[in-house]
């Protein structure tokens, strides 16, 4: 029974999005630059979905922020890890997300969380509000928000056919990974790596270039670009999530302001450490001879 709900609505899914593709071919392609307007259309929609698991916890932790009677028997913070395990829950059964993914999204979790309970201690930010399922000073749930960043890229990973050209030795993106998650706790103590490790990210990445596929002719971006923009969305996220109160900076505290320009680094440095561990399910490829035949027949259109 289970089975068929799953099937029946990745069936939906997909006469949903050829509908979607069809309307779009025939009112957006005839308009200048119609080919573009197509694909923008067809990316946003699949990126929202892409963003299902973040979209939820953002989003009640937005209606939570303004909206929360004093009345309810839990606080806000066991509320939203609730949330996040039924939400996790529900995109396994509906196979929104393979088992496999789940385990290294759980690894990224526990990783994450261990950061949160140092970082914490150190006075880097703060979870106001009390509530019962936490550990020292940090709400379980908070170690969701980072794995809905590795949700999103795995997620993307499948919905955009994720290949890749002069890909990296992964023997060097692990030791990078490391290095960077270690730098997140010894910068307390010792100099701050991390312009280093900006700078080891682009020797190892500076070739790479990602090739995605919106609708049917690959496109490519340097897989650098592709992680600073997503860094970019995810400082967006956390202005959003601070101004919310879930969580505060020392400078947020009397009166809340922008997260800081620094913070994009940060995230930047994070997602590597995602995209690595997402990596461990969903391999590295090259393109294949059919995406290659497409983009040449495309290029000689």
């Amino acid at each position: 029974m289970q089975r068929h709900v799953r099937m029946g609505l990745s069936r939906r899914r997909d006469r949903w999005l050829a509908w979607l593709k069809s309307v779009s071919e025939r009112w957006l392609l005839p308009l200048p630059l119609g080919r573009v307007w197509h694909e923008l259309l067809i990316f946003g929609v699949l990126q929202a979905w892409a963003c299902l698991f973040a979209g939820v916890l953002l989003g009640f932790i937005l209606l939570t922020k303004f909206s929360y009677p004093a009345w309810m028997p839990i606080a806000r913070y066991d509320l939203l890890f609730l949330i996040a395990v039924l939400t996790q829950f529900m995109l396994l059964a509906l196979k929104f997300e393979r088992f496999e993914e789940a385990k290294v999204i759980l690894l990224f979790h526990v990783v994450a969380t261990v950061m949160e309970l140092f970082k914490t201690a150190k006075g880097s930010w703060i979870y106001p509000d009390a509530n019962v399922i936490r550990i020292a000073g940090v709400p379980l749930f908070s170690g969701f928000l980072y794995s809905a960043v590795g949700s999103y890229i795995a997620r993307c990973w499948r919905l955009f056919d994720f290949r890749f050209s002069n890909y990296p030795d992964v023997r060097w993106t692990w030791l990078l990974a490391l290095l960077i998650y270690v730098n997140f706790f010894t910068h307390h103590y010792f100099i701050d790596a991390r312009m280093a490790l900006f700078a080891m990210t682009a020797v190892i990445y500076g070739r790479t270039m990602i090739h995605f596929t919106v609708d049917r002719v690959p496109r490519r971006m340097p897989l650098l670009l592709g992680f600073f923009l997503v860094s970019l969305f995810i400082w967006l996220a956390e202005n959003i999530g601070s101004f919310s109160a879930v969580w505060l900076y020392p400078h947020q505290v009397k009166a809340w302001s922008p997260v800081t320009w620094g913070k994009l680094g940060s995230w930047f440095l994070l997602m590597i450490i995602s995209f690595v561990l997402v990596s461990l399910v969903n391999r590295p490829r090259e393109l294949s001879a059919r995406q290659r035949a497409r983009i040449d027949d495309a290029r000689g259109r």
